[in-house]
């Protein structure tokens, strides 16, 4: 009644919601205003945290020394219900939460107070696993969720909202969903339009597209050749439509293996981590065969991204250096790599990593942020279209050098734009406006360089190339023509070489970067590579992609698959973390992690080759894996 101690005398405020929230000054730790994490040491007022920049002001995997990560002040965190503070609660990941609020019993005093509120987080505890979000602690931080996760917890939140007549649109709402909780998601989105809500979905999960009551496939083919509906109606539809690239993947699916799988016995050389116990990991000893094609898999939470990520691909960052350290190193600009390894966080022992030269995330980050970045720069074959034009007669003439046929730097390119080919116009109170440049016409170059052509074409036309066209231009020209033949075989043969960077899809933007790496793996002359055998060290890449299938087409799927299988083949490793059954059906070797996600994860359910996987019950990855091939007609009985 008087919020004070009759002991000591120290007296509190009277309790006050804000007191319960870390994102008020009432309730907030004031050493770390609320995020939990250790802050620098000369952030004294919350007014100086830069929440755009929080990167430079917090100490990473350090977590608050007072309030040691529960984000609350001393008298918050002294609050109990049924013996639990605050923070205690919002550390429970949500299906713990769900079950401790199912199990809760109110005497009569409680009831009064709670009977609605208990009623209210019941049911929102239920549309976030209804979600397939049952593994996330409520306190996670934003910042570490996936874009699939994010887009998730908002559609909770509209199931809570018990809204009519609203169009929902979701752009790949199965992103980082296992299929064994598809159904969770796609019954949620049935209960929003048995509500009387329109629900426009883009989608390439097979799940999806089976339960959608209407479906419009666009094509027929992709950038400047895609752009109308191919076919629209039923799923029969679909998959009669003769142009529906989606069609022919219903009438005709994938047969797994496409080629036979790799032999993997003990002896077979291996990266192997032991005892591997971050964040929810179990302590697990997995292996990863070298130039093989390896797949983790598992429910989202399970711990994927832990193992491929924060243990053997940051630990492997520490023991090789960058990429860029890694070449330096190959060309004997700085010293050889160490032969013993630095301290290991994360695990007891990495061994194996001696045979490996250089780690590298192949993601679906832009390859540019600036339009003058594009394909061409990128892969690299640039410098000799460049050197071409430099041995013309007219650049001879002229005394010009391939520097003259560059749009990044040199007076060659146009003034006014820069080489970017387009202009940004400010708008006031509006977003800027980017519209093409008026002097060359988003030809990127001057007049006078122009007018330089190589088989009656000019520097701008070559860019103006699609892929296909110009792999059929350079046939002669084989420095040219292997690159633009690998985009042509990854499915990328509608882009056009100067396409600005910022307008590529990211799963555009992960090819590119893939035909990058092939295009550096022919073997030298007179160099015989055996099939699956790995490269020496100097040249050995271990190749870690998280989920490379978002926002792929069934059919690029296949294209990103025999991809994979060629970096292994020239004896590269490759490390994937997958929910594709295609892919998964496509790896040499299967790490299926598990069995729930979450505190209910982190363990080894089943390694091996897929046959193997399948073979445990235990296994969802497994149980999905085999109906999955004997739908098909595949190696799934």
């Amino acid at each position: 009644t008087s919020h004070a101690c009759p002991s000591c005398g120290t007296s509190f405020p009277e309790p006050d919601p804000k007191l319960f929230s870390w994102n008020t000054r009432h309730g907030w730790c004031p050493a770390c205003f609320g995020t939990g994490l250790k802050t620098a040491a000369n952030i004294e007022d919350p007014e100086q945290l830069d929440l755009g920049n929080v990167e430079g002001l917090l100490h990473h995997g350090e977590p608050c020394p007072l309030c040691g990560g529960a984000r609350l002040n001393p008298i918050a965190r002294a609050v109990t219900f049924r013996a639990l503070g605050p923070h205690q609660l919002a550390a429970l990941p949500i299906g713990r939460a769900a079950a401790f609020f199912a199990a809760l019993e109110l005497d009569e005093r409680e009831t009064g107070i709670a009977r609605d509120l208990i009623s209210e987080i019941r049911g929102r505890l239920d549309f976030l696993r209804r979600v397939g979000l049952g593994y996330l602690a409520l306190d996670r931080a934003a910042p570490t969720l996936s874009g699939g996760e994010a887009q998730r917890i908002r559609l909770a939140a509209q199931l809570g909202s018990n809204l009519r007549g609203v169009c929902y649109v979701l752009d790949e709402p199965t992103i980082g969903l296992h299929p064994r909780d598809n159904h969770l998601l796609l019954d949620t989105l049935g209960a929003l339009r048995d509500r009387g809500n329109t629900l426009v979905v883009v989608e390439h999960d097979i799940d999806t597209i089976h339960r959608a009551d209407h479906l419009i496939d666009l094509g027929p083919g992709a950038g400047t050749r895609g752009g109308e509906i191919v076919a629209s109606g039923t799923l029969a539809d679909i998959a009669a439509a003769p142009a529906s690239a989606t069609g022919l993947c219903l009438r005709a699916p994938l047969k797994h293996p496409m080629r036979p799988r790799r032999p993997i016995d003990d002896a077979h050389p291996a990266l192997r981590v032991t005892e591997a116990s971050l964040h929810n990991l179990r302590h697990i000893s997995p292996r990863i065969p070298l130039a093989r094609l390896t797949a983790v898999s598992g429910v989202s939470g399970s711990g994927k991204s832990t193992l491929a990520r924060d243990i053997i691909q940051a630990k492997l960052r520490a023991l090789l250096g960058d990429p860029d350290a890694a070449r330096a190193r190959r060309r004997g600009e700085i010293p050889p790599m160490p032969t013993t390894p630095a301290a290991v966080a994360g695990c007891r022992a990495l061994a194996g990593w001696q045979a490996i030269g250089r780690v590298l995330e192949v993601d679906q980050t832009p390859i540019g942020k600036t339009p003058r970045s594009c394909p061409a720069t990128y892969v690299g074959f640039w410098d000799a279209v460049r050197k071409l034009f430099a041995d013309t007669f007219d650049a001879r003439s002229h005394g010009w050098s391939a520097a003259r046929f560059s749009f990044n730097t040199g007076a060659g390119r146009c003034p006014v734009c820069e080489g970017a080919g387009q202009t940004t116009v400010e708008m006031s109170f509006l977003p800027d406006v980017k519209a093409v440049c008026e002097a060359c016409g988003g030809a990127r170059f001057n007049p006078e360089t122009l007018r330089v052509r190589w088989r009656d074409k000019s520097v701008a036309d070559i860019l103006a190339m699609e892929v296909d066209e110009a792999a059929d231009f350079f046939a002669a020209h084989p420095a040219i023509a292997h690159p633009l033949q690998l985009l042509r075989e990854v499915g990328l043969g509608y882009l056009t070489l100067g396409q600005p960077s910022p307008t590529l899809s990211g799963g555009e933007a992960q090819r590119i970067k893939l035909v990058t790496e092939l295009a550096k793996v022919r073997p030298r002359p007179g160099e015989a590579v055996a099939d699956g055998q790995p490269l020496p060290p100097a040249r050995h890449t271990l190749y870690i992609l998280d989920e490379p299938t978002v926002g792929l087409h069934m059919a690029d799927v296949e294209k990103l698959i025999r991809v994979l299988h060629r970096l292994t083949g020239a004896g590269h490793t490759v490390l994937v973390i997958e929910h594709d059954l295609d892919v998964i059906a496509e790896a040499d070797w299967l790490i299926d992690l598990g069995p729930e996600g979450g505190a209910e994860g982190g363990d080894i359910v089943a390694e091996g080759p897929p046959e193997a996987v399948m073979a445990v019950a235990a296994s969802h990855t497994g149980r999905y894996l085999r109906e999955f091939l004997a739908a098909r007609g595949g190696s799934g009985e």
